[in-house]
């Protein structure tokens, strides 16, 4: 059997262009999906003990670190990358004027600058559906590669069934999504929340963890 060989590519000069000059052009608070609270799944993660408490937890593409602050104040070793040097700025900023210490840089989610199994949790708000289609596998191997066996990964992106023209310009099925991970990782539980006025876009969320074997070939 010939075994697949992991990319360790980064991103293309194009994406990170983008997202530089994205926080460049507008301030972090002017940008439509900045929230300054955390996000709901993530509160929902840690209030039920989904991601296990006073582990170290990454945030991919953190943008201004809403997560980032929450996950400190709750006792996290709170960690944060995010491609964008003026995203980074502001999560830091703002952690520095809160009095929290946390850990963000500017980092690649399709080549990930920590060891293996470095994380008890990871957590993505928004980044896995900006990246190229093609690309997506190569972030699931990156998520494995940097979590624990048996630890979480929460994942929310803008469903399929969000037919605005505000948003990601693909919005990943809830079968792509699964495709893409189960791989390396167990679904524990998917949720649909569906948006409308004034209440964002509509929304899936998973969360899985890691898994501690192999998947089992088909049968």
């Amino acid at each position: 059997m010939t075994r697949r060989r992991s990319s360790r590519t980064g991103s293309s000069a194009e994406h990170r262009a983008a997202w530089r000059l994205t926080y460049e052009q507008t301030p972090y608070h002017s940008l439509p999906w900045f929230n300054p609270d955390p996000s709901p799944q993530v509160v929902r993660a840690v209030e039920d003990g989904f991601l296990r408490p006073k582990t170290a937890v990454l945030d991919i593409g953190c943008g201004a670190g809403s997560n980032v602050l929450y996950l400190a104040r709750q006792g996290f070793e709170s960690h944060g990358i995010d491609l964008s040097p003026g995203a980074v700025a502001s999560a830091n900023g703002r952690a520095h004027e809160a009095g929290l210490s946390v850990n963000v840089r500017v980092g690649d989610a399709l080549a990930l600058e920590f060891p293996r199994a470095r994380f008890g949790g990871v957590i993505d708000n928004g980044c896995f559906h900006t990246l190229p289609v093609g690309r997506r596998p190569d972030y699931a191997r990156e998520v494995a590669r940097v979590l624990r066996p048996g630890s979480a990964f929460v994942l929310s992106w803008v469903a399929r069934e969000h037919t605005a023209e505000r948003g990601p310009r693909h919005r990943p099925s809830l079968e792509e999504v699964t495709k893409t991970f189960e791989e390396h990782f167990l679904f524990v539980r998917t949720e649909f929340h569906a948006g409308g006025e004034g209440e964002g876009p509509s929304v899936y969320e998973a969360r899985m963890t890691r898994r501690t074997v192999p998947q089992p070939p088909p049968r």
